[in-house]
């Protein structure tokens, strides 16, 4: 049985590109339950308290619809709280008072609207044009003045899917939103201060608008550049999956990711909620293999685990002794320090990581636990002692690549990946 809520909602009048403020939408009165049968049609619903507005994107399903109740379903990943609020935007709609109906019912997977990814979406699209390859040039030419971009991108794609919530219900994930500048947008977010690689981007969406603009978004941009540069890190190169299309909100209160030195335990959670299962956790953090941290990021590890006064007990000496010498106690310079501590593999795309940390070679606390946790330990262990990493972790990549994507009509193709389009 589907639990549907119905209330009363304010509907704005306008045409495609209004907004609605988060902070001001409430969620419906006058709730109560009943039963609906579903007919899956696709549409949108735009919702508001107030004037001010903030854009949302998403894809619903209708199941009931008069002329006095409008009832949909939500296309979500995973079981939502009951009475959240939404908003969301229609292309065009306008209104007065209204009901509706909010369904909550069990979870389905979804990869955004009616249009599925798919391999290859650009090809026809851009007659003159190989839509990836062009990407790719971009990238290979970059990485040859600068070859620490498989790292970067990584780093990026990870962070633009892994967004939190932003209105209880809705979800966000690889929709370019960490691309938007802004005084408060994704960028600002303390954990993405150091994100770079957006001059990559933003080559590569300028060569493709020149030939075919208006078709490719930024967030099919950033998967298929990081693609090329793991392959040009040594990596395998995967096959990806396009037709993504960009959001238009993008928050630093929205990114939630998971912190360097959360347990196991809670980061297998917080993947789950993404629709990542601890096997893709292990590989995804495989990822490490070619970043790199800052010294302010371990000073605890090194001097004082847990306010011990003692370093990480799990930490090989060797390896302390040689960290303790670049992050020194109160350095006023805050050096980097690779992920990977093997000196002959810190900028390829392997098994190396892995193969250091159960040497208790890692360096972030959530590395280190990786190799000692039962609950990943064994996937661990495989990985570095097979010969398959390169295929496993691009298929955990291309799984990333689906989370919580806009496709159809949802969100929008950016003419600079920057700055949403103006009405």
């Amino acid at each position: 049985m589907k639990k549907v809520y119905r209330g009363k909602l304010w509907e704005l009048g306008f045409t495609s590109g209004g907004i609605v403020n988060d902070e001001q939408w409430r969620p419906p009165v006058s709730l109560e339950h009943r039963d609906a049968t579903r007919h899956g049609i696709q549409m949108y619903i735009l919702s508001s308290k107030s004037s001010s507005y903030l854009y949302v994107s998403l894809g619903f399903e209708a199941i009931c619809h008069t002329s006095s109740t409008l009832t949909i379903t939500f296309c979500m990943p995973r079981v939502v709280e009951e009475g959240g609020g939404a908003a969301a935007v229609v292309e065009e709609f306008s209104g007065a008072w209204s009901e509706f109906g909010l369904v909550v019912g069990a979870p389905h997977q979804c990869h955004g609207g009616d249009v599925p990814l798919q391999v290859g979406y650009y090809k026809g699209k851009c007659p003159l044009a190989d839509v990836e390859a062009i990407v790719g040039g971009i990238v290979k030419a970059w990485y040859k003045r600068d070859p620490t971009i498989p790292a970067a991108l990584l780093r990026m794609q990870f962070h633009d899917c892994f967004v939190n919530l932003f209105i209880q219900i809705f979800f966000k994930g690889c929709d370019a939103s960490i691309l938007l500048d802004g005084s408060n947008s994704e960028k600002t977010a303390v954990p993405n201060l150091s994100v770079r690689g957006y001059e990559i981007i933003d080559a590569a969406k300028s060569a493709v608008e020149a030939i075919c603009p208006g078709v490719v978004s930024c967030a099919d941009i950033i998967v298929m550049a990081t693609r090329d540069a793991v392959a040009l890190g040594g990596g395998g190169r995967y096959i990806v999956q396009t037709g993504r299309r960009d959001g238009n909100v993008s928050l630093a209160k929205n990114v939630d990711l998971p912190s360097p030195s959360i347990l196991v335990s809670d980061s297998i959670k917080a993947f789950a909620k993404k629709g990542l299962n601890a096997t893709d956790m292990v590989y995804l953090l495989g990822g490490h293999t070619v970043g790199i941290t800052h010294c302010s990021l371990i000073q605890d590890r090194l001097y004082n685990f847990q306010n011990t006064g003692k370093p990480d007990p799990t930490m090989d000496s060797s390896l302390l002794s040689a960290l303790r010498q670049r992050c020194p106690r109160n350095a006023s310079v805050d050096s980097s320090v690779n992920l990977d501590q093997n000196p002959l593999s810190s900028m390829t795309v392997d098994n190396s990581y892995y193969r250091q940390i159960i040497m208790k070679r890692g360096i972030l606390k959530i590395d280190q636990e990786l190799a000692l946790d039962p609950l990943s330990k064994p996937t661990v262990g495989a990985i570095a002692n097979g010969f398959d990493f390169s295929t496993r972790f691009g298929q955990a990549m291309i799984k990333l690549g689906t989370v919580d994507v806009l496709t159809g009509k949802q969100g929008q193709i950016r003419s600079y990946c920057r700055a949403i389009n103006k009405p």
